[in-house]
């Protein structure tokens, strides 16, 4: 799946409606091989956008656990840890 597309579930503060759309446009775009669509596609494309989404937030209202909430600041440390790790630079040298 697209690295991009993050888990939106179970977050405090919760996913915001652009969020959720975001992954929607990101998840049509890898099925669909386009990163901007034709002007003929792009009702289509448009269309399938607003589904996922719709799809997507009605799924993350729906879902239930006993885990509590992630702290967004939190993970995205942890992001920064592993991409650090990963292309061995600094964590901290994005914040100079």
């Amino acid at each position: 799946m697209c690295r991009s597309i993050k888990t939106l579930y179970n977050f405090e503060p919760p996913a915001t409606e652009q969020e959720i759309r975001a992954a929607a446009l990101q998840f049509v775009r890898k099925l669909s091989g386009f990163s901007v669509p034709s002007r003929a596609n792009e009702q289509a494309f448009e269309r399938a956008v607003d589904e996922v989404a719709a799809t997507a937030g009605r799924l993350i209202e729906s879902l239930v656990t006993t885990a509590e909430p992630r702290d967004r600041a939190i993970e995205a440390e942890r992001a920064k840890a592993r991409s650090a790790l990963r292309f061995g630079t600094s964590a901290s040298s994005s914040d100079a």
